[in-house]
């Protein structure tokens, strides 16, 4: 999917509405359309990336701000202390949008 085409990439540049939790220079955290948790959030680096295998070393910072974020929202209700971070990478893992992100998950317990 091209950048153009790319439903995170409207969200970003707001031609598309969504219920937007937090911000930085890297990354957005937005919540999930259909939730798996009682919390369930997106967090998605501004700079289209199409999956974990492409990012590059000049990526780092958006990795870096992905894993901060996660921490951030942990720290900000105590139902978000313990949570789950996934990315699925690749459609045969269940990746439906090809730019890079990650559910925060939180807010009951989890098996494996």
């Amino acid at each position: 999917m091209s950048e153009e085409n790319c439903v995170f990439c409207k969200i970003i540049n707001k031609e598309l509405p969504a219920h937007f939790i937090a911000e930085n220079e890297n990354v957005i955290v937005i919540k999930d359309i259909t939730p798996k948790a009682p919390v369930h959030f997106l967090i998605i680096p501004k700079k289209h990336i199409v999956d974990v295998s492409q990012l590059t070393p000049q990526d780092r910072d958006y990795a870096a701000d992905i894993v901060m974020m996660a921490q951030q929202l942990s720290e900000a209700d105590s139902k978000q202390k313990s949570f789950r971070l996934v990315s699925n990478n690749g459609a045969l893992v269940g990746q439906s949008v090809f730019h890079i992100h990650f559910h925060f998950l939180a807010g009951t317990t989890m098996a494996f």
